[in-house]
């Protein structure tokens, strides 16, 4: 498959988007002399916001309880969908939620290039606190209920949810699992629909980066009308978005070469640091044509062994003699040739997306106590990112060794230089075999039918709903261009044929070694000296797209009551109470020729099931003197580990209308997810640094990057994850200062026997360190032995500690003739994050701080994280500019910052001159135009996302040479649109 034939329209399209951006400007000039109505939509405050309009009987996020004017002890953010409107980046609502300071490290298509073999490439979700955005410890619900997964790993895709009715979302950044079950164990993200919506809205736009790639555009449209004399009421929405891939990464940032490099000066003890942070650095040993690292004489030859080290082979098979810098590592060269290797201009900035959905809903008042309902939805989506060139890094044959009998070897450097020779090894990055691809469809459905209404009880109100559910996620996971391993070891190994071969082919054709013996295996020779120098035959022959096929369905009938069935001296005592039932399933196809001998993928199908029954009960208790308690115990029964039980308790006390506390105690859980459980065996590609090999150039501690297969199997003996959760808080809503509030929240969660396993560094490092129960867990592969094989599962083994600090700050004011000032910011200080990943040995560690890769699985984490917007709303137009930002940082909080005086490096803490990370402010800008066309009341929008067009935080590793989760890759971008709605 060849990527480049997904943007043959690409250019076309950038002119014909900068036309159109052109005269949007033009457009939206025009508009802004013409009258219109004034914003009818409050920016609510997120300390405060109890419900949205129009939706008066939907329950607040972080608590059952249902109660005019009640605050729950829970801190809660609302993001309204003016707010969205105002601020979105992109056109999907993950994006904007993923800017919140509380929100780190999500999955989401820019960032999951490299998901090759967990099927989570494509997906958008929410990641609360840095628990580990792969693995759902954020509960994403939609109106207030669960859905259907997208990926075996229960990652929740926003992208499935009808971004046009969507109405608010409710963020609780608290531990949730009483009122809510299983994965709040950081909080719950709750996308709020608008039931109640009447008329026709329709939007669409269009956007483009700056350098003219990344072309996007969406559009939907939403519709609600009532029947039967307004008690019965449709809803109906659809939508498409297309957005253009970006297959490689041709931004100035990622071309300066920031390496980290052996320091040759560096002897244990020496007082040097191991490692050096420079510029100007490159993979010296695998070029896109291969370049010889080594070579073996033949023993009394006379010939020194490594004599044609440094030959590399170029365009069309050209001999050329490599160039080390000033510093040369056997990996990495300060200087020379250090360009020379163009892996990272191949690695995927952005994907190629297309989405759709469809969304219904029908109500009907059979009385006026009441009320049933269904609705139904349908998304499809389809994903495709390049990963990088090739099947071109160590973890695909990079390493290879050929015979000095080799024909096209032969035939690259002549008989005379391999005079005495017995092998050469080449490294390279097989630019001919072109770029690996990961292509993902999904389909989502999901259908509900439930029924809910209100009546008295003790001569108070009560509300009831009841419902059944049932959703289903068919994915197809699909990999391109990917090398089979033991192909490609043959057709490798290519010779020229004796006379009188059994293929009979002319003496001295080239063909592969394997098949004189075996005429029929079908093996083509493959040339890997030089580039544009691989038939197409032997690159058919070695590459293959394996795929897999799940099907993720999910079960859900529940009810919930919420009743006041008695008062105290200081009021009503509320209690709400519900059961639910869920069974979660998955079962999978994967092509036998698929399941193994593949430097990717290597899929297996997973099957298995489990069902969860569990009920709950909550209540608020009114103390007097402007205290109340909140309280929540929930019992829940897994098929697979038993009973587990949850509890909240919590008080809010506002002693005087201007302030008020709140406090929260929590016990949380989160069940193993489909893949821990059932994982049939998951194989990932991955490189080390093996401790038995030292480096063959400086004699230094090991820095070879090993090739690893990784595979990893699901445990049924996993028991749920436990979380000690605790929020202190305060509000203040001074009654001088009209329309200002803030509010400071402490957060700490414990979470216990997390769900983790042991990765392929962790195991040869305490290998090497003589536990020799690890050296069990991996061997040399036979069929590559350059190649190590790791065989792991999970464990409720890990622990992990995270505490920090959120500020929320708002102001709305008017400023006069219906015009309105808006301000809103919100900061969080991560203060620990430390994870114990339980392996014998290694001394936890506080992520807090790192902007860099992660070390033993701890997740990196910003110090600081900030969102500040100002909003100027008035009847004919409103301005939002938006800065959000990252602290300055470190690079590895595992790295020893020293320049002398160093102490000895370790396997868990190296030395390095140079450790640090500047951090990122980014500045956004959306300018709205309101306009009236007929009875439609109507916006024009532009929206610049990095309006001054800053560089992503950039760090010494990696495909690409940026942090990937709280950076801007693409720079500053353009997207105009157009919104209509009448009622």
């Amino acid at each position: 498959m060849n990527v480049s034939k997904l943007n043959a329209g690409g250019a076309f399209r950038s002119g014909i988007s900068g036309l159109a951006l052109t005269a949007g400007l033009l457009v939206a000039q025009a508009a802004f002399a013409q009258s219109g109505p004034a914003s009818g939509e409050a920016v609510q405050s997120g300390q405060d916001a109890m419900q949205d309009e129009g939706n008066s009987d939907i329950v607040v996020t972080g608590t059952r309880v249902v109660r005019d004017g009640y605050k729950s002890p829970t801190p809660l953010t609302v993001l309204t969908a003016q707010d969205i409107q105002n601020s979105s980046p992109t056109n999907n609502l993950a994006d904007f939620v993923n800017q919140l300071p509380s929100v780190a490290n999500s999955v989401r298509p820019s960032n999951t290039r490299a998901a090759l073999s967990n099927g989570i490439a494509g997906i958008n979700t929410i990641n609360l606190r840095n628990l580990d955005g792969v693995t759902a410890r954020t509960l994403v619900l939609l109106d207030g209920r669960r859905s259907v997964a997208s990926s075996e790993r229960g990652l929740v895709d926003v992208n499935t949810f009808p971004q046009a009715l969507v109405s608010s979302v409710q963020v609780v950044t608290g531990g949730a699992s009483a009122a809510y079950g299983s994965d709040a164990v950081a909080g719950v993200v709750n996308f709020v629909l608008d039931r109640k919506f009447k008329g026709l809205k329709l939007s669409a736009d269009t956007g483009v980066t700056e350098r003219g790639d990344g072309f996007n555009y969406s559009i939907n449209g939403a519709a609600g009308m009532s029947f039967a004399e307004g008690r019965g009421h449709v809803l109906l929405s659809a939508e498409w978005a297309h957005r253009d891939g970006i297959f490689e990464t041709d931004r100035e940032w990622n071309q300066r070469g920031l390496r980290l490099v052996a320091n040759p000066a560096y002897v244990a003890g020496n007082g040097q640091p191991q490692f050096l942070r420079r510029y100007g650095a490159g993979v010296s040993n695998a070029l896109p044509g291969g370049i010889i690292n080594s070579s073996t004489a033949i023993a009394g030859s006379g010939i020194a062994a490594n004599s044609l080290r440094g030959i590399y082979f170029g365009a069309g098979g050209s001999i050329n003699q490599y160039t080390y810098g000033s510093i040369n590592d056997g990996v990495r060269t300060v200087g020379g040739d250090w360009a020379l290797n163009d892996s990272t201009r191949n690695v995927g900035l952005d994907a190629q997306e297309d989405r759709g959905g469809v969304f219904g809903r029908v109500s009907f008042e059979l009385s006026p106590s009441i009320s049933i309902f269904a609705q139904a939805s349908y998304n499809t989506q389809k994903t495709l990112f390049s990963v990088g060139s090739g099947n071109g890094t160590v973890t695909a044959g990079a390493s290879v060794t050929l015979r000095n009998d080799n024909a096209f070897l032969r035939n690259a450097l002549g008989d005379a230089r391999l005079v005495g020779i017995n092998t050469v090894t080449i490294g390279t990055s097989n630019y001919d075999l072109g770029v690996r691809k990961s292509n993902n469809h999904r389909e989502t459905q999901r259908y509900l039918i439930g029924a809910e209404g209100g009546f008295e009880l003790f001569g108070k109100p009560a509300k009831w709903d009841v419902y059944a559910q049932y959703g289903r996620a068919d994915t197809r996971e699909q990999l391109y261009d990917i090398t089979n391993t033991a192909r490609l070891a043959l057709a490798a190994d290519a010779v020229f044929a004796p006379a009188g071969n059994a293929l009979g082919v002319p003496t001295g054709t080239i063909v592969c070694r394997s098949s004189l013996s075996a005429p029929g295996n079908g093996c083509q020779p493959l040339n890997q000296l030089g580039t544009g120098v691989a038939s197409q035959a032997a690159i058919n022959y070695v590459l293959g797209d394996p795929y897999r096929e799940q099907k993720i369905e999910q079960t859900v009938a529940g009810l919930n009551l919420s009743v006041t069935p008695f008062a105290t001296w200081a009021g009503d005592v509320s209690l709400a109470v519900g059961a639910e039932y869920r069974k979660e399933q998955i079962t999978g196809f994967v092509p036998t020729e698929f399941q193994s001998g593949w430097g990717v993928g290597n899929y297996l199908p997973n099957i298995g099931s489990y069902q969860v029954k569990e009920a709950y009960l909550e209540t608020v208790i009114p103390v007097g003197l402007g205290l109340e308690l909140n309280g929540a115990a929930r019992a829940t029964d897994y098929s697979t580990s038993g009973t587990v039980a949850t509890w909240k308790v919590g008080a809010t006390w506002q002693p005087i209308p201007d302030i008020r506390f709140r406090v929260t105690r929590s016990r949380d859980i989160r069940a193993p997810n489909l893949a821990e459980f059932f994982a049939a065996g998951r194989t990932q590609t991955t490189v080390i640094n093996d401790p038995f090999r030292n480096n063959p150039v400086t004699g230094a501690p090991p820095l070879l990057s090993v090739p690893v297969l990784s595979t990893t199997t699901g445990n049924t003996d996993l028991t749920p994850e436990v979380a000690q959760s605790l929020n202190l808080g305060v509000v203040l809503q001074p009654r001088f200062l009209p329309g200002f509030s803030a509010s400071v929240d402490y957060f700490r969660i414990d979470l216990r026997n997390a769900i983790g396993s042991f990765g392929p560094q962790d195991i040869i490092n305490l290998c090497f360190q003589g536990q020799q129960e690890f050296c069990a867990a991996y061997n040399v592969d036979p069929s590559n032995p350059a190649q190590l094989l790791f065989r792991t599962k999970p464990f409720n083994l890990a622990s992990q500690l995270v505490r920090g600090v959120d500020f929320e700050l708002s102001y709305r004011t008017p400023l006069g003739s219906g015009n309105i000032l808006a301000l809103r910011a919100l900061t969080t200080r991560n203060i620990d994050n430390i994870l114990n990943t339980g392996i014998p040995g290694l001394v936890p560690i506080n992520s807090v701080g790192a902007l860099g890769s992660t070390a033993q699985n701890s997740p990196a984490t910003p110090k600081w994280l900030y969102r500040v917007s100002a909003t100027l709303d008035t009847r004919r137009f409103s301005v939002t500019a938006t800065g959000r930002g990252v602290g300055a940082g470190v690079y590895l909080n595992t790295n020893i910052e020293c320049q002398t005086g160093c102490p000895v490096t370790t396997t868990q803490f190296q030395t390095v001159d140079d450790n640090r990370v500047a951090g990122a402010f980014y500045a956004d800008l959306n300018l709205t135009s309101r306009i009236e066309v007929g009875r439609a009341k109507g916006e024009l929008f532009l929206n610049v996302t990095n309006l001054l067009d800053r560089d992503p935080i950039l760090i010494p590793v990696g495909d690409i040479q940026a942090n990937n989760q709280q950076s801007d890759f693409l720079g500053r971008a353009f997207r105009i649109g157009v919104r209509f709605l009448t009622k």
